[in-house]
């Protein structure tokens, strides 16, 4: 087997041989030898085969002549300078990021290309009066890196970085690295250096920088206690503000009456491990898209046809479509908007809008849906319906798309936070109200102290350290999540829905076996020469398998969309396609074949008007399903909405534990149906799907899963984005998470104890600044390593 230079894929009979080296399409051969003329063949010194195989470009980037909607894919134009980034899905090793910041030696007129690799983008400055974008992004292609540009391009508004965070957390850390400094002489009694120079400096010094821990870093903190007394919740903050007040109030008290230094240091500690910890959950993947919808997938601008004598072809950008606008898709191209087919034969794959994965043929006159991708040839349309208004985009206006999951979500943190502030607010006034009776003189110092030392710091921390450890070894394995609160739900689901297309089955591959007569060899050649002239996507599959046959020039061919194919070789026949195509000219009709077969996709074959057989093509799925399935199925119900025929159900169920529920032709709308009578009834459901059919079902869902093949190529509106290389290892992330939660309450245990301990001081009235110094910091060191440590240990499980 021959590999090509290039890119790396299998050359087969198409093998090219250009300068003692091998490619497999001249696009390849072509890129060769534009990277060799230009000096640039260390690209292939870096890496084996690192390049992609570059697509046709013809038209296909017209709409980029548009100033409108060049306008918007600008990042800066001013002197003849323009500036545009672009998402470039086939970066994928060193040797991408070389040849493309090398892009100014292909072209002079390429100022500068700056690639960000975890984004997979880069960013491109060239001379706008020498070379344009659309050259520009042509360029791109030719050398096998096309951009991804879609309509949420056209849309996109700059995002402004969140830093408040950063800032809180930097100001929270320098006021409590020095207020510790600061507090040395009075923890060793340093009474020479202490008493008579320096401590109404030092302790002035300490009041002010405590000033903007409290009303700057800890602010939050008293805003959520406040929303959540006057919602009657008393969340996790409500003793957390409680805590940073007491401190505060009463480390004041302490320093104007010249009582002590007070709890300043424990203050500042406190606050800043609480932003350290908000900080490390709020980590997440920026170079991936969780909110993406029909806008990532829909192309910018399409090619309008004006009417009257003279039609004329020019690109507008897809929102200025209107009803009765008449459109050019071109093979392989989108259809953004309904529309009724005027003139060529259509083969739409709709496998991303409804799952089933057999491409429909449509005839002029018939009705084509938004979403669909043509297979085959040129298409002239009517626009029935304005983009907004297709069937693909209303899906997005179920109000399923707007909720807000962690609304009726409660995390372990919240559920616990009601019953301990009843708890520490009841031990410190049951422990002050003691001491009013036996010493009146330490009633006040035993309440604060007793809220001082509480203080859920360490409670607080848990969950975030844990979760966001466990976030971080997610994505090392290929699980890459929304929040961490994705990872507490998942261990609390009982309910497991899988998509089946492009789920459980890989589109890379497809299992195909033959029914019938067996093919004579002369067969098998006219055979493999009337696929091999054929567009079709189940022609091409059957092609590659069939392809190591003698390939001979055909007399006669001829094509029906959507029904089959014939090829004639020395007066020998050969016919290809549905069994009502083949059937039409057989000599002894097999109407039980018709029958037998109706339910699965297949390819039927006659020779010489003689009824041969059928090729049948099963989905190929995933690696090692089947054990998935039988761990899943230990703890989980599981279930399978598909919107593929149930041509596979007896395979499925072979693979399915014993009980688990299939559907089949479910539409997006059904599967989203489903998935709300599930929770309905109290199931806690995650969803796994791959397509814009499951949108609704993912967002509908407790967890929402998309299964890709490219982490940076489309995916759904969800709450995780799994490696599809990574599928077997499912049960495994869920039964972590599950883990994780134990992990937590593990912590919540060793958090305790400290405010036990701290209670002791405090209930007795011996709790010293320096003991509350020693102990909070202590807990939430002690919290932040213990929940490191078993996340790596747990993440074991993974290797």
């Amino acid at each position: 087997m021959e590999v090509c230079y290039h890119c790396g894929d299998d050359c087969g009979a198409k093998a090219l041989h250009h300068a003692e080296k091998v490619f497999c399409c001249n696009g390849c051969k072509t890129v060769f030898d534009i990277l060799r003329d230009n000096g640039l063949c260390y690209y292939y010194d870096m890496e084996r085969t690192p390049g992609s195989s570059p697509s046709a470009t013809e038209g296909r980037f017209d709409f980029l002549d548009n100033p409108t909607i060049l306008e918007k894919l600008l990042d800066f134009d001013e002197n003849g300078i323009q500036i545009a980034s672009f998402v470039i899905p086939a970066i994928h090793c060193s040797s991408c990021i070389w040849v493309l910041e090398n892009l100014n030696k292909l072209h002079p007129d390429v100022k500068t290309a700056q690639v960000n690799f975890p984004q997979k983008s880069v960013r491109i400055t060239f001379d706008s009066d020498r070379i344009s974008l659309k050259k520009t992004v042509e360029l791109l292609t030719a050398i096998g890196y096309e951009p991804s540009i879609s309509l949420e391009d056209y849309n996109k508004k700059e995002k402004k970085m969140d830093h408040s965070l950063i800032y809180k957390l930097g100001v929270a850390g320098f006021a409590f690295g020095n207020i510790m400094f600061l507090s040395f002489p009075e923890y060793f009694e340093v009474n020479e250096f202490w008493l008579d120079r320096f401590k109404y400096l030092f302790r002035g010094l300490i009041f002010v920088f405590s000033l903007p821990v409290v009303f700057y870093s800890g602010r939050d903190y008293f805003v959520s206690a406040i929303k959540g007394l006057r919602s009657k919740i008393l969340n996790i903050d409500v003793p957390i503000a409680i805590g940073i007040a007491v401190l505060f109030i009463r480390s004041t008290v302490e320093v104007v009456m010249d009582w002590g230094t007070g709890f300043f240091d424990s203050l500042a500690g406190l606050v800043f491990f609480l932003l350290l910890g908000r900080f490390f959950q709020q980590k997440t993947y920026a170079f991936l898209s969780f909110e993406r919808d029909y806008k990532s997938y829909f192309p910018i601008a399409v090619t309008r046809i004006s009417s009257g004598e003279n039609e004329k072809e020019h690109q507008v950008q897809v929102y200025d479509l209107k009803v009765g606008d008449h459109i050019l898709i071109r093979n392989a191209e989108l259809i953004p908007a309904d529309a009724l087919l005027i003139k060529g034969s259509a083969l739409i794959d709709y496998s991303f809008v409804t799952g089933e994965a057999e491409p429909v043929a449509k005839k002029p006159g018939e009705k084509l849906f938004a979403g669909g991708r043509q297979k085959s040839g040129v298409l002239e349309m009517e626009v029935l319906k304005t983009v907004q208004q297709s069937y693909l985009t209303q899906l997005w206006g179920n109000e399923v798309f707007s909720r807000d999951k962690t609304a009726t979500f409660k995390s372990l943190t919240q559920k616990i936070s009601r019953h301990f502030t009843v708890s520490v607010l009841s031990i410190a006034f049951t422990a002050a109200l003691f001491w009013m009776f036996y010493e009146p003189s330490k009633a006040l110092n035993v309440l604060t102290a007793v809220l001082i030392v509480a203080c859920p710091c360490a409670i607080a921390l848990a969950a975030p350290f844990t979760l966001g450890n466990l976030l971080r070894i997610f994505g090392k394995y290929g699980l890459y999540l929304k929040d961490t609160n994705v990872i507490e739900k998942m261990a609390f689901v009982n309910t497991l829905v899988f998509d089946k297309t492009g789920t459980l089955t890989t589109p890379k591959e497809n299992g195909i076996s033959y029914e019938g007569t067996a093919l004579t060899v002369s067969e098998k050649s006219l055979l493999t020469s009337t696929l091999r002239a054929s567009n079709h996507p189940l022609s091409k599959t059957l092609y590659r398998v069939l392809k190591e046959n003698n390939i001979r020039t055909l007399d006669e061919f001829e094509e029906e969309t959507g029904r089959g194919i014939t090829g004639i070789l020395d007066k020998e026949s050969i016919r290809v396609g549905s069994y009502a195509f083949v059937e039409d000219t057989l000599v002894v009709k097999t109407p039980a074949v018709l029958s037998q077969n109706k339910a699965r996709t297949t390819v039927h074959i006659s020779a010489n008007d003689n009824y041969k057989g059928c090729y049948v093509f099963h989905n190929q799925y995933r690696e090692g399903i089947g054990e998935l399935f039988a761990k899943l199925g230990e703890n989980t119900e599981i279930m399978i909405l598909s919107g593929d025929n149930a041509g596979e159900r007896k395979h499925l169920e072979s693979l399915l534990p014993e009980g688990a529920e299939l559907l089949f032709d479910q539409r997006p709308e059904d599967k989203l149906d489903f998935i709300k009578g599930l929770r309905d009834n109290g199931k806690s459901v995650m969803m796994i799907g791959d397509g814009l059919n499951d949108s609704g079902a993912l967002a509908q869902s407790d967890v929402g899963i998309a299964v890709s093949e490219n982490t940076n190529m489309f995916s759904p509106a969800c709450d995780g984005i799994l490696d599809a290389a990574r599928f077997g290892q499912l049960a495994t992330f869920i039964d972590l998470s599950k883990k994780g939660t134990r992990v937590i309450k593990w912590s919540f245990m060793l958090s305790l104890m400290y405010n036990l301990i701290g209670l002791g001081f405090a209930v007795t009235g011996h709790l010293r600044p320096v003991v509350a110094a020693v102990l909070m910091p202590l807990s939430s060191i002690s919290i932040v390593v213990f929940t490191t440590v078993m996340a790596a240990w747990l993440a074991r499980d993974m290797e």
